[in-house]
């Protein structure tokens, strides 16, 4: 112990004879303490690709959501040009991940969107909603959770939070999207695996939002076996456009003999794509076909197919366009066997190039999840996996310059370690039980910030070994977002 804190500890003892311990101010511990994540209490998953924007960067501040403890929405905010953090804040109560022998759901983990006004709005909390609760469902089944919308109080200040009831509490996966004159978006499923995904437009600040618009139709498969489903990752276009690309799900009826595989599972195949226009409501295809909204499945693999992934199972990542409104698309495609959740699947990557669309299965990306960045001939993946020779999770960049026929090994911003033991933490106390699908080193990961700071790009779960927590890190060009305090 230094001379200065030996100095402070007599001063306390001193105190507490003379006026008693307990009318002093508390005094924390590792006040100066630097470290690389911004929270340690993410639960479950934490963050994902598809429910997205999980923050958004505005006014020299990035603003972050992730799913906190009993599955509630935790909002925190970094200053970049002070190095402040503040929160996390706890910014509304799901009531998903209320019991204590309950699995994890992870479904309601919120996305995040500021306003024209400065107001920041969070949706989380539900995995298709509860017949009992909610009624019926015009627009698909029922799981659990309940699709929630709050709002900050005040303008850029996540602080205090109010609770807005005026979306639809069958939606889940959420996905926000503002327009160039405010108008919001959001975008989810209505309700569990059969079910429509719709979406609720807003106009006035998301105040108030429109009855649900189904875009993609869950219907009985002809062949009696089960139900059309959807995946899909949307996002805003060129001017008035939105872009969406989705994979297929096949949601097998429990009794459905196929390849001995019986009852449900997460098997999806092939990619498409298609556009909405927001101006005259109308949608199509990438070679300019009108389709019928929803889109069924026979009319997806018509006019929309991307790509046909033939017997490789995918799990769709993020799609964007460029400058000349060409979308790109990426997805998580591999081989998947029996009861397999997630499965290993390597980043794939597909872009049109004004008359096919061209993507190589070879191309050298890694297992991992994250988002990528387009110029030209350079794509740059930003990528959270298991590294292959020290078997740990790296986060780095991936790099192309052949319009994303090849990748190779980039720069790296972040490495995890096994566990948190050789880590400076004080998390011992949020470890309540251990689930088998999180006792090995990994992660989760965010698609990128809205308009990111390129020091603050995509927020990274690290999971532990031995607890359902997580440490979150803020990543960007020069690795994880130091914290102090």
């Amino acid at each position: 112990m230094n001379k200065q804190a030996f100095s402070s500890v007599v001063i306390v003892m001193t105190l507490c004879l003379v006026i008693g311990c307990a009318n002093l101010p508390q005094i924390h511990k590792n006040t100066n303490l630097q470290r690389d994540y911004f929270a340690e209490n993410g639960f479950g998953e934490g963050v994902a690709v598809v429910q997205h924007p999980a923050g958004e960067y505005k006014n020299g501040v990035t603003y972050l959501a992730y799913q906190g403890p009993k599955e509630d929405p935790y909002v925190a905010a970094y200053n970049h040009a002070t190095g402040e953090w503040k929160g996390p804040y706890k910014a509304g109560v799901s009531i998903l991940g209320k019991n204590p022998r309950g699995k994890i759901d992870s479904h309601g983990k919120p996305t995040l969107i500021i306003d024209h006004a400065g107001y920041i709005h969070i949706f989380y909390g539900s995995h298709g909603g509860v017949l009992d609760l909610h009624g019926k469902n015009a627009l698909g089944d029922y799981h659990s959770g309940e699709n929630k919308h709050a709002v900050s109080a005040r303008p850029y200040d996540i602080s205090e939070w109010v609770d807005l009831d005026n979306v639809s509490p069958f939606g889940t996966y959420n996905q926000a999207i503002k327009m160039e004159n405010g108008d919001l978006y959001l975008f989810n499923r209505h309700g569990a695996h059969r079910s429509d995904w719709v979406y609720q437009k807003s106009t006035d600040n998301g105040r108030t939002f429109e009855s649900p618009v189904s875009f993609l139709k869950y219907k009985a498969r002809a062949d009696g076996l089960g139900t059309d489903s959807w995946y899909p990752y949307v996002s805003k276009g060129v001017g008035n456009q939105i872009v969406v690309g989705f994979d297929y799900h096949f949601c097998w009826n429990r009794n459905a003999p196929r390849n001995n595989r019986g009852g449900h599972s997460t098997e999806r195949k092939n990619l498409y794509y298609m556009t909405f226009n927001t101006d005259t409501n109308e949608w199509h295809s990438v070679d300019g076909q009108l389709l019928s909204i929803p889109l069924t499945k026979e009319e997806a693999d018509a006019k929309a197919l991307a790509f046909d992934t033939g017997k490789n199972w995918t799990f769709n990542g993020t799609t964007k366009v460029d400058a000349k409104g060409n979308p790109h698309i990426s997805a998580y495609i591999g081989e998947d066997i029996g009861w397999q959740i997630g499965g290993p699947k390597n980043a794939r990557y597909f872009r049109w190039d004004g008359s096919r669309w061209n993507g190589n299965l070879n191309n050298g990306l890694p297992i991992g999840r994250g988002d990528f960045l387009s110029s030209g001939d350079n794509v740059s993946f930003l990528l959270s996996g298991i590294d292959s020779q020290t078997k740990r999770t790296s986060v780095r960049w991936w790099e192309s310059n052949d319009a994303g026929e090849t990748f190779t090994q980039g720069h790296e911003l972040l490495q995890f370690k096994d566990d948190w033991d050789d880590r400076t933490s004080n998390a011992d106390s949020l470890r309540p039980k251990s689930l088998s699908n999180l006792d090995s080193p990994g992660s989760a990961s965010s698609s990128f910030i809205r308009n990111a700071h390129p020091d603050a790009r995509i927020i990274i779960a690290e999971k532990a070994d031995g607890t359902d927590y997580r440490r979150m890190y803020l990543v960007g060009d020069n690795g994880p977002v130091v914290r102090r305090d």
